[in-house]
C-alpha cells in the first residue's frame, strides 16, 4: 500500500490509482486527503461576472443546465476556474450566432469536446484529419 497522500509523487492531479484505500484504518477513497502541488486560483462569482460582462444570476442559470461547471468553496459560495470567462463567451457566441436555445446549446458543447477529442487522438496516432484514409 501507498502510505504518501494521492497526488504527492509527481503530477499535480491524481488518478484512481493514486488514492490510498486502508482497510481497517477507516481511510476511504471518499475520504482520501489530496494536496494541491500549486494553489488553484479560483474565480468568485462576481469575478467572473465582471470578467464576462453576464449577470450573476444568468451564470447561476447556466451552472444549472450545465453549461459551466462550478464548485462551491467552504462558505458555500460557487468558485470557477479560470477559464470559465472564455467558456461563457463561447456559449454567447452560439446563443447570438446560431439562435439555439440553451439545452441545444450544452448539446452543441458535448458534440464539440468530443471532435476536439477525437481530433486530437488522431494527432496523437500521426493520422492527419483533412486528409481521410479512404481519399
Amino acid at each position: 500500500m501507498n502510505d504518501r497522500p494521492a497526488g504527492a509523487g509527481g503530477i499535480g492531479r491524481a488518478g484512481m490509482g493514486d488514492r490510498p484505500v486502508r482497510t481497517g484504518t477507516g481511510l476511504t477513497a471518499a475520504t482520501a486527503v489530496r494536496y494541491a502541488l500549486v494553489p488553484v486560483h479560483r474565480l468568485s462569482l462576481d469575478a467572473v461576472a465582471r470578467r464576462s460582462g453576464l449577470h450573476p444570476d444568468l451564470i447561476r442559470r447556466f451552472v444549472a443546465l450545465g453549461l459551466v461547471d462550478a464548485d462551491r468553496d467552504a462558505a458555500g459560495h460557487l468558485v470557477f476556474d479560470p477559464t470559465a470567462p472564455a467558456v461563457l463567451a463561447r456559449v454567447q457566441r452560439l446563443r447570438s450566432g446560431l439562435c439555439l436555445n440553451y439545452a441545444s446549446i450544452g448539446l452543441v458543447l458535448d458534440l464539440l469536446d468530443r471532435i476536439s477529442l477525437l481530433e486530437a487522438a488522431l494527432r496523437g496516432r500521426g493520422t492527419r484529419s483533412e486528409n481521410p484514409p479512404w481519399t
